[in-house]
């Protein structure tokens, strides 16, 4: 009956339960249990979206969205934890609006970055992008899921790039968010009204855009969304900065941060950047050894107006700060120019840097400041003692965010996926370390998988408030139930 009522609603060339289909959706390369789903459905707009959550809370089907058009997906989140119905967006893929005037975009779910800045570079304009994202990830989850971007500067509040929105609540009722929330009718006829959709807070001073990012689909699915995107310079210019120790650079990341100075600015150990820049592992492990051992990346921009003279001085006020903390900027290292790799930043290669050393990679992430970054670095290096993982193998990324007030801080674990020891190494490392750090300090605010119970467990007040937020966005509890919370 289900699968009929499905087929009214989006076309039988959209529905699937073949053997291959299931699988594909049914596990990812995380250590999330398999569990198939019973359908995977295909949408193609806004309206299909709607009728199928109203479908799902007549039925009591549990609904798991998927907007990127392919894997490899490596969190577990979208993995249906309760089996039903995965709603894959990755055909909504039209780019709707983009304003150079304004520098915003207004995308749906399935487009990638490639196809988004492919579009902008016709703008004169370029996206505003997470460490080199897979070909296959869509804008709008990697914003959603407040995945870090590497232009600090350009990020304002904790939910940019991303501004307004169009959701289905669990409920069924369709809701724009922001801005959008006063444009009339479809979105063609709010383009026409003069809609801008540049505002986040909206009905009255509310902003449900925070409601929605971060919770892995619980709430809501979100059909399209109004993003941010930047000016592409008229000049730039890469330099890498080296050190023995993370301290040194990440004052100097302060430094620069408060003044505004660079666009992509992030901090690497060796490991991570040879990962980026070899292509094999011999490769990496060469490169790897005349690497320092943390590394920052620095790319000035200047605009339009005269860029020369505007790289001239950024470049003399960075090297003065530079001197003053005994740094210098090189153009390159171990034989790599800067400038290259803001080549593959522009234009990120497959496969990820992460699975180039041993062909898979687990990776734990959460949100510091940078200068609580180094004692938990230290924490993590203590908590290897215990287990067999090579130390000398994790990749650490460091990344500023909102002007400089916190840090993405991101361990990478390479392992070989045919290798069952490292695996099962690996499986009881990660739980440990994750909660030594949280007991450190850090902050997991994207809790998948098992870091969900060990960050609610924490905090009884804040779990207890999620819960009555999903009680009035998703009574049924149709929306990727046993994720979070819920």
């Amino acid at each position: 009956m289900l699968k009929e009522d499905l087929l009214k609603i989006v076309g039988d060339q959209n529905v699937f339960n073949d053997e291959k289909t299931l699988q594909s959706y049914g596990s990812d390369e995380s250590f999330a249990v398999t569990r198939l789903p019973s359908l995977v459905v295909r949408t193609n707009s806004s309206e299909e979206v709607q009728r199928l959550v109203k479908l799902a809370n007549e039925t009591r089907t549990p609904l798991v969205p998927v907007s990127s058009p392919g894997g490899p997906r490596r969190c577990g989140d979208t993995v249906p934890s309760q089996g039903g119905v995965v709603v894959d967006l990755s055909g909504m893929n039209r780019i709707l609006f983009v304003s150079e005037r304004d520098k915003v975009a207004m995308v749906e779910p399935g487009v990638t970055f490639d196809q988004l800045e492919a579009e902008l570079r016709t703008k004169n304009l370029r996206a505003l992008k997470p460490l080199l994202p897979r070909k296959s990830k869509s804008v709008l989850t990697s914003y959603l899921e407040r995945e870090p971007i590497v232009a600090p500067r350009e990020q304002w509040d904790t939910t940019d790039p991303l501004i307004c929105v169009e959701v289905v609540f669990g409920t069924g009722d369709m809701f724009r968010t922001g801005s959008a929330a006063q444009a009339p009718g479809s979105v063609d006829d709010a383009l026409k009204a003069g809609a801008t959709l540049l505002s986040d807070l909206g009905p009255s001073q509310t902003n449900f855009s925070r409601v929605l990012q971060g919770a892995q689909g619980t709430l809501g699915i979100v059909t399209w969304a109004s993003v941010a995107c930047a000016r592409l310079p008229a000049l730039q210019n890469a330099f890498f900065v080296a050190s023995d120790q993370p301290g040194p650079l990440i004052d100097f990341s302060y430094k620069l941060t408060g003044s505004r100075i660079g666009d992509e600015l992030f901090i690497l150990n060796g490991v991570s950047l040879a990962s980026i820049l070899a292509a094999g592992p011999e490769q990496i492990a060469k490169l790897s050894a005349q690497l320092p051992p943390w590394i920052l990346f620095l790319n000035l921009s200047a605009p339009d107006y005269l860029p020369e003279e505007k790289m001239r001085s950024l470049e003399k006020e960075t090297g003065d700060f530079a001197r003053n903390l005994g740094l210098v900027l090189l153009p390159a290292l171990a034989g790599v120019r800067a400038n290259s790799l803001m080549k593959i930043l522009d234009t990120p290669p497959e496969p990820q840097h992460k699975t180039k050393l041993k062909g898979a990679s687990q990776d734990i992430f959460f949100v510091t400041t940078l200068d609580r970054s180094p004692s938990l670095i230290a924490q993590m290096r203590s908590e290897l003692g215990g287990h067999r993982y090579p130390a000398a193998d994790i990749g650490i990324y460091l990344q500023p965010r909102v002007q400089g007030c916190s840090c993405h801080c991101e361990f990478s674990f390479p392992y070989d996926p045919a290798d069952a020891a490292e695996k099962e190494s690996l499986r009881t490392l990660l739980p440990a370390a994750s909660r030594r750090l949280a007991d450190a300090g850090a902050f997991f605010s994207r809790p998948y998988g098992p870091w969900a119970e060990m960050v609610y467990r924490r905090d009884a007040e804040t779990t207890a408030a999620l819960r009555k937020i999903k009680t009035i966005f998703d009574p049924n509890k149709i929306l990727n139930p046993g994720r979070l919370c819920y």
